[in-house]
Formats: structure tokens, C-alpha cells, sequence
């Protein structure tokens, strides 16, 4: 499967940068505007994970086909310090940072389906897939 679009995340204008590029490929597949704004806020939540802690990665957006449905899949990886305990990552409220602890956990709750995977040391890995209605 193609990727459609791949940006460097290192800073915050990388995540509007990374935002925008979900959006116009939503738009080009027939995802509602409201659908489009629900990807976008999963892609900004796991590009600013990547600025705050590993401090650079990639985004990678591509359309999905299973057969029956069209969606699109985001990639979010990085080589940062990786997370120690991805329940806990995953609940809300949780934060090894100065926040409200809601990025993972609410990205998950955006998109239809969501995988974490992360090895201390290695890095992290977040698959989500959004469909088309």
C-alpha cells in the first residue's frame, strides 16, 4: 500500500503540517468534515507525542482497503526512550510528562482502530485506522 504522505516530525509546525496532510487525504476520500477533524486531532496528539518525548519521528498516511471498507492508516513512529508501561500509557490521565495525560488514550477514542507498540529503548509505534462511513 502506498503512503500518500510522510512528514518529518521534529517541531511544532510539523504537526500542522502532519494535521493538514490528514485532512486533505480524508478529504480526498470522501471523509466528512467532522471525520476529517476527528482524524486531525489523533494526528496532532501523536505528532506532539513525538516532539515531547522522543523529540523526532515520522507520520505516514496512506488509504486503507480491506475488502469492504476505505479509511486511512497513520503511522506514527519515533526511536525515543519507548514507553515502560503502555496500559498505563494508555489510561487516562497518566502522564511521565507535564500533561493532562490524554494524548494516547484519546487519539484511541478518535479513530476506529488503534496499536501501540513500544520497547524502552527502542522507540514506539502508533497504527491507527479511520473509515470511511
Amino acid at each position: 500500500m502506498p503512503i500518500e504522505a510522510s512528514v518529518a516530525i521534529e517541531r511544532e509546525s510539523d504537526i500542522v503540517l502532519a494535521r493538514q496532510r490528514g485532512r486533505e487525504l480524508a478529504a480526498s476520500l470522501g471523509f466528512s468534515t467532522t471525520d476529517q477533524t476527528l482524524l486531525a486531532t489523533a494526528i496532532s496528539e501523536l505528532a506532539r507525542n513525538i516532539v515531547s518525548y522522543a523529540g523526532r519521528g515520522e507520520v505516514q498516511l496512506s488509504s486503507v482497503y480491506d475488502g469492504t471498507r476505505r479509511g486511512i492508516m497513520v503511522v506514527a513512529e519515533d526511536h525515543g526512550p519507548g514507553i515502560p508501561n503502555t496500559e498505563l500509557a494508555m489510561r487516562d490521565g497518566y502522564s511521565t510528562g507535564n500533561s493532562l495525560g490524554v494524548g494516547l488514550p484519546g487519539a484511541r477514542r478518535l479513530v476506529d482502530d488503534f496499536e501501540l507498540c513500544s520497547t524502552p529503548g527502542v522507540g514506539t509505534t502508533v497504527t491507527l485506522k479511520k473509515w470511511l462511513r
